[in-house]
């Protein structure tokens, strides 16, 4: 049955949320450690593996039981910068709304659990929005220059995807002039591709391999080779009933040619000086995330849920790589895959209404692919007139 634009977005959201507070709880956790502590990650009623220590070794936070974190955060307030804006998105927009939603816009934040500044919650390299835009006063399409390059831009980008539905060139052409903002290097173009591959997910007849497929004629430099290394393996893998740690170790071993943190993923002092090719940009790298959440996608032959587990439990960034596997998913497949229960506990833990907020933003990318849809007749009209195409 062909799913709606508004039944995919709401499984869209619905799928971020999931992987962000499936995964929150083992965040930073390896692969063996997640299977040591917890044997497998399946359900939202996860305990924080931080949670027996003291408020101030959390920095003040609380994870597990279905709250979520920046990523889930970012992505509404993405949402919202085009609620405002009603038409595509380009650096200026970060330069503008986005530094509004984060550093002057009060929410509800879960893991703080309080009204704050979202700005409060987010890391050092979300940070850079505010500081480089209201505080340096940069071209707005210098924004990304000199941050830390990480996955910071692709984990709440999939909204850019939703209002290029079905058209993957221009969701990564939109993505990069937004994101140019924000990121650059890798982490910039780990951004285009997400949305491309949530735009893809649009097309109508599409499965998890041809959003692949097409991500791959778009993708550049270690990014392309990243992604294209993780779906070989995938593919040769995928029937073979191999188990989640055979998957992982050789999604790991391929990921470690273009990402050189492994399972050392902690910030502590004694990292301070150390000499590292991590997050500098690089032609050669990509980031982790995206390629893995695509390969336990193509793994598991695009099952929603299936797919977003073995994600998380695959350790390091492990909201992150659901977030994106929920996203890319939740869009291929709409609303059919979201659990009541699920849903039901993601709303109440975070002080959310997914669906109204997915409807929200539904009806705004309506009216701006409809608003293109016109730009796109008008065109053509105007090229007939000068004798092309006829």
């Amino acid at each position: 049955m062909t799913q709606s634009l508004q039944s995919r977005v709401r499984a869209m959201l619905h799928g971020i949320a999931l992987g962000d507070a499936l995964g929150a709880p083992v965040e930073k956790l390896s692969a063996a450690d997640i299977r040591q502590r917890y044997g497998r990650v399946t359900s939202l009623d996860t305990e924080w593996h931080k949670m027996s220590l003291d408020a101030a070794a959390r920095n003040g936070r609380v994870r597990g039981n279905g709250i979520v974190t920046d990523d889930t955060l970012m992505t509404l307030a993405l949402m919202d910068v085009y609620g405002e804006a009603k038409r595509h998105l380009d650096a200026w927009d970060m330069a503008d709304g986005m530094v509004r939603e984060i550093a002057w816009k009060p929410r509800w934040v879960p893991e703080l659990q309080r009204e704050a500044m979202l700005i409060d919650r987010l890391f050092y390299p979300e940070k850079w929005i505010f500081q480089r835009h209201q505080l340096a006063n940069c071209d707005p399409r210098q924004g990304g220059i000199g941050n830390m390059v990480n996955c910071g831009a692709a984990m709440y980008i999939a909204p850019i995807g939703v209002v290029n539905a079905a058209n993957p060139k221009a969701a990564y052409d939109e993505a990069i002039a937004f994101a140019a903002g924000h990121q650059e290097s890798y982490g910039l173009e780990a951004a285009g591709v997400m949305a491309a591959a949530v735009a893809a997910a649009f097309v109508p007849g599409a499965d998890i391999d041809s959003v692949v497929n097409t991500v791959l004629t778009l993708a550049k430099d270690g990014t392309r080779a990243a992604i294209a290394d993780i779906a070989g393996i995938a593919r040769q893998l995928r029937g073979t009933g191999a188990d989640h740690a055979k998957v992982c170790e050789a999604f790991h071993e391929a990921i470690a040619r273009y990402s050189v943190m492994g399972d050392d993923v902690n910030h502590m002092p004694e990292k301070v000086g150390r000499l590292t090719d991590a997050y500098r940009p690089s032609r050669l790298m990509a980031i982790e995330e995206l390629p893995l959440a695509l390969g336990f996608c193509l793994f598991n032959a695009g099952d929603f849920r299936r797919s977003i587990e073995d994600g998380i439990n695959s350790g390091r960034d492990t909201d992150s790589i659901g977030v994106m596997a929920g996203a890319i998913l939740g869009a291929l497949h709409g609303e059919a895959v979201i659990a009541d229960a699920d849903r039901a506990l993601l709303d109440s833990a975070n002080r959310l209404d997914l669906r109204a907020s997915a409807d929200v933003f539904a009806a705004t990318a309506i009216a701006i692919l409809v608003a293109d849809r016109a730009d796109a007749d008008a065109r053509r009209d105007a090229l007939g007139a000068l004798g092309v195409g006829q």
